[in-house]
Order: structure tokens, then sequence, then C-alpha cells
């Protein structure tokens, strides 16, 4: 027999703030519960198949087998709190935020980053709205992507590094880039070395590739440090690069 009005919440701290975290099958709850801004998933089972319970993040089928690590996970996602994905022994991996557009026009300002790169858009509010849309379309969707490096010490935004699919590839491709005043400093061995590791162990990743374009030979080498092995030059919208696997 099922239950119809279903409703549990769960007290979590997240980041030294208590959050109430609420699961519940009454479509009238949830959406009251989202539109105060407060985190809800929703509770499917064949007795609620009645109600619009479509545009919520977070749809479950066993409310009781949820652990505290998803309720987490979940809670940050609807409050817009970045995940953390790694730590290294200098730096944080964690999600971008749209706070983090400011530094990235930072790096991305020195000539020697977008030589071999594309550029950001040209306006920081059309920058803005394309993490916003990243956020909500490719970390919730994939859980994983493109995301932020920060320096521990300093705790300044220092680069990018992540993964991401392109079209007429199935491999995923790893990306990365650290602004000029951390260069030579083992940063994006470092950075590179944990995602790889986190690719393979957390997401199952087998084969990886990367995507470099002739000239820049920075990348190349590190690519070989790394262990990627050369497989040809391809064209990527009229632009040639070196393709390299793991």
């Amino acid at each position: 027999m099922t239950v119809l009005y279903y409703l549990k919440q769960y007290q979590l701290t997240i980041d030294g703030t208590e959050r109430i975290f609420t699961i519940t099958d009454c479509e009238e709850w949830a959406r009251k519960l989202k539109s105060a801004g407060e985190p809800v998933a929703v509770y499917l089972h064949p007795g609620n198949e009645g109600q619009d319970l479509s545009g919520f993040l977070y749809a479950v089928e066993d409310p009781e087998d949820i652990d505290m690590a998803y309720m987490e996970k979940a809670c940050r996602r609807m409050l817009g709190m970045p995940w953390e994905i790694l730590e290294t022994a200098r730096c944080v991996v964690r999600e971008t935020m749209v706070e983090d557009v400011d530094d990235f026009y930072e790096i991305y300002s020195e000539p020697e980053i977008t030589k071999h790169m594309d550029n950001l858009y040209p306006e920081k509010e059309q920058e803005k709205e394309y993490i916003r849309q990243y956020i909500e379309q490719v970390y919730t969707f994939w859980e994983f992507g493109v995301w932020t490096v920060v320096e521990k010490a300093s705790g300044a935004v220092i680069g990018r590094a992540g993964f991401s699919y392109r079209e007429g590839y199935e491999e995923p491709e790893i990306g990365f880039i650290i602004g000029v005043p951390w260069q030579r400093k083992g940063y994006a061995e470092e950075v590179c070395r944990a995602i790889l590791a986190y690719g393979k162990e957390t997401l199952g990743f087998g084969k990886v590739q990367a995507l470099v374009r002739p000239g820049n030979d920075a990348s190349i080498k590190l690519c070989g440090k790394l262990g990627f092995q050369e497989e040809g030059v391809v064209s990527i919208d009229g632009v040639e690069h070196i393709r390299l696997s793991l």
C-alpha cells in the first residue's frame, strides 16, 4: 500500500550553516518549499502519479535509502553552492561559481593564455550567464565538467581544469589552464594527475583524450609527462589540433 503525503526533513550542517533538506511526495508542499528557496527533493511512487512533480532537480524512488552524502550534494546544488571535487597538496578543485568570472577575466587577459585557446565572451554578463547555464545543464546532468582550481595557501582562483565531451568523439577530453603568475610551479601537473585519477576511479573513465593546438609546447610536454600518446592531427572547426590519448 502506498502512502501519500510523505514528508521527512533532515538537518544538515553545510559550511558551518544549519540547513533543512526535505523529501516529500506532495506537490503542494514541494512547490511551497522550492518557492521559499528551500532545498527539496520529490518522492515518486504510484500513489502520486497524478501530481505534477516536474521541474525539481532531484527525485527519489526510495527515500529511506538516501544517505547523508547524497543529501548534502543535492542540498548544495539547490542552494547554488559548489561541490568540492578533490584536493591536492596545494590546490582545491571545485565547481565553478558565477563569482569566479572576474578572476577568469584576469587570467585570460594575458595574451599567452588566449594564444592557444578560445577566449571568454566579450562581456562579463555573457560569461556569467554561460556559467549559470553550465551549472544547471552540465554539472547537474553529468555531475562533472570543467572546474575551478583554487590555491589553498592564498584562496586565489588560479585556473580551470576538468573533463568535457566534444561532438564527434566518444572519449572524454581533459582540459586545463593555469594563470601566468602560477605557471612553471608544477600546479598543472599536480592538478591534472589528480583529475585523471578522479576520472578513472570515481567517474569510471577508461580512455581519455587531449586536443592541443600545434605550438602549445607547454601543454604537449605536460601531456607527455602525464602519459598521453600522440595519435595524429585532427581539424576542429577548421583549426588543427594534435590529438593525444591516455
